[in-house]
């Protein structure tokens, strides 16, 4: 076991031994800020230049604290470590190098070898009950699992989106140390561990920062969450990118997901958030920055961040399965298998065209790798803003959802899995939280009002039906069967996942790096035709029909070895291609 040092940054409290803190506060607006000691004493803390605040007391690990504004407001560190309860409770002071870690020599894996598996820790019961899951995932060929956001947020029953206090673990989930724990587990059944992190916007409830520091807001760009953050300010940037290398550097997370980045309207500080990144982590160690971006900035992906979430991947597959039109489904109704093709054959369907409220959106992403683009199916977003919160598995035909399936995970780019997916889970991942008073009803009619301009939600009454986020029950409802994957109507589910990842590691892994789009061509309705070529020189071969007919296709090379086929075609004629099937053939190069 091997104790390493914690990253120390500018903002939060600094254990400079086992008896004394240095605390520090960024409060340009307060006149005055007194450090309160719960259960000692409350100190006045000296005034710096800039705006900043700082005391050494003689307190160490365990010491629970509170800043004083101006003798009238208490509040929590806005870089707390930990919390004593809920956002509004007192700070801890945690001891940052005292975990002894098992698996110190950890690395991590390089990008191309990633399957991720979305998971959200409190329906798992918290960090310490998630371990018992990893060796299963790890067994099914998952090769990374990916939490929603941890950083402390309202309440107990959250998504996470709605954190205000992002270097600190959620304490309904656990401690600093099970967190660590969990990922040293991980760790050592070769399972890399990402974390989804906020950083466009705080949430509405204990985010104090408006009162002393209301420089880290701009008024004069909004967001969907209000005032958008304002990243010009150097003590803004270290504060989120300090969180960032805290995550990294002191948990050793290997990698993190960066929530709607369309929302910052600086992009220079997300490449220099890559570039402190790149320069803190020790050498040799793999450490991978992933964009969820509507704005489908394709140049990014070449400026330090590996890959990019692919919505229009998913938004054009889900259209074709399901039918839905309406909401941003309507961007992919009009030719949609045009946009199919251009998906599978170039990565982004938006590369500078108009969406459907005429706004050019997207960059050219042709001449990025595969693996720059993460594919899935189904994710907390695209099943948990649903009304119900349906699975795919409830909306579509199975045939089509395992032809789509292997197109997920064996095709070049990255696939993500959503927790329960892979036996074929069906009970739904509603949006859940555990606000109170006025916020509870805003944001329970708020939830109900998104869906007001669907045909199907446009009297009141059907809206009340949907499930109120505050709502215990919402939440219980929403925690997947975690023993019902082996039960008949699942176990096939799990042996199909299976099967594919190991034709992923066996035959498509070792053949990623270096892999290019070679484009891809409509072969009728609903159906296109895929190739890239891969690290080695092979090319892989996808062959998708998801719609309800046969279509005609060229006869693959005599030399292609057929992967996979999603379903038997015994009598299925020469050049065609039955309906709601995917094939799947890689000629090696010689």
């Amino acid at each position: 076991m091997q104790k390493q040092r914690a990253h120390r940054g500018r903002h939060g409290p600094e254990l400079l031994d086992s008896r004394t803190t240095r605390f520090r506060l960024w409060a340009p607006d307060a006149r005055k800020v007194s450090l309160i000691v719960v259960g000692a004493q409350t100190l006045p803390m000296i005034a710096d230049e800039d705006g900043w605040y700082s005391i050494e007391a003689p307190y160490g690990a365990g010491t629970l604290y509170r800043f004083l504004i101006d003798d009238e407001l208490e509040v929590p560190d806005p870089a707390s470590r930990a919390q004593a309860g809920d956002v509004h409770a007192p700070s801890l002071v945690v001891d940052p190098d005292d975990y002894l870690w098992r698996n110190a020599e950890w690395r991590g894996r390089p990008w191309h070898e990633t399957v991720l598996y979305e998971m959200h820790a409190g329906l798992y019961g918290g960090f310490a009950a998630m371990e018992a899951h990893l060796a299963d995932l790890a067994e099914l060929g998952v090769t990374a699992i990916e939490l929603m956001p941890i950083a402390e947020f309202p309440g107990d029953r959250n998504w996470g989106y709605d954190g205000v206090l992002p270097y600190a673990p959620e304490a309904a989930y656990g401690s600093p140390e099970e967190l660590k724990h969990l990922i040293d587990t991980a760790h050592g059944l070769g399972l890399m561990v990402f974390l989804d992190v906020v950083y466009n916007h705080f949430g509405p409830d204990g985010n104090y920062l408006g009162r002393y520091a209301r420089h880290f807001f701009r008024h004069d760009q909004q967001t969907p969450w209000g005032d958008a953050i304002d990243f010009r300010r150097g003590e803004v940037r270290d504060f989120f990118i300090d969180s960032a290398l805290t995550w990294l550097l002191d948990y050793r997370f290997d990698g993190l997901r960066l929530d709607a980045v369309h929302a910052i309207p600086d992009r220079s500080f997300l490449t220099e958030l890559a570039e402190r990144v790149q320069a803190a982590v020790e050498p040799g160690r793999h450490v991978h920055l992933v964009l969820e971006n509507e704005d489908n900035r394709a140049s990014l992906l070449t400026q330090g961040f590996i890959a990019q979430w692919n919505d229009d991947g998913h938004n054009v597959l889900h259209t074709l399965l399901t039918g839905e039109r309406q909401g941003y489904y309507a961007d992919y109704h009009p030719d949609t298998t045009d946009k199919l093709a251009r998906f599978l054959g170039e990565g982004f369907v938006y590369q500078g065209q108009n969406n459907r409220r005429g706004e050019a959106r997207g960059e050219p992403s042709a001449h990025l790798s595969p693996t720059a683009f993460v594919l899935f199916l189904q994710n907390h977003d695209q099943t948990g803003n649903r009304a119900f919160g349906e699975r795919l598995i409830s909306l579509t035909d199975p045939h089509a959802l395992r032809a789509a399936t292997a197109l997920l995970l064996l095709s070049p780019m990255v696939p993500l899995l959503f927790m329960g997916e892979e036996w074929g889970a069906r009970q739904p991942f509603l949006f859940f939280t555990s606000h109170h008073g006025e916020l509870a009803d805003a944001v329970r009619e708020g939830r109900r009002g998104e869906f007001a301009e669907f045909a199907e939600f446009a009297d009141e009454h059907t809206r009340e039906r949907i499930p109120d986020p505050n709502a215990v029950s919402t939440f219980e409802d929403s925690r997947p069967d975690f023993g019902s994957r082996r039960e008949p109507g699942h176990a096939e589910w799990h042996a199909l996942y299976r099967q594919l990842l190991q034709i992923r590691h066996a035959e498509i892994i070792p053949r990623l790096p270096g892999a290019r789009f070679l484009g891809a061509q409509v072969l009728g309705e609903a159906a296109a035709l895929a190739r890239w070529r891969l690290g080695d020189g092979s090319e892989l071969r996808l062959e998708l029909n998801l719609g309800a007919t046969a279509v005609p296709v060229s006869v693959a090379s005599a030399a292609a070895q057929l992967l996979f086929a999603s379903r038997e075609l015994p009598n299925a004629p020469c050049g065609q291609l039955p309906a709601r099937t995917a094939l799947l053939y890689l000629e090696k190069s010689s």
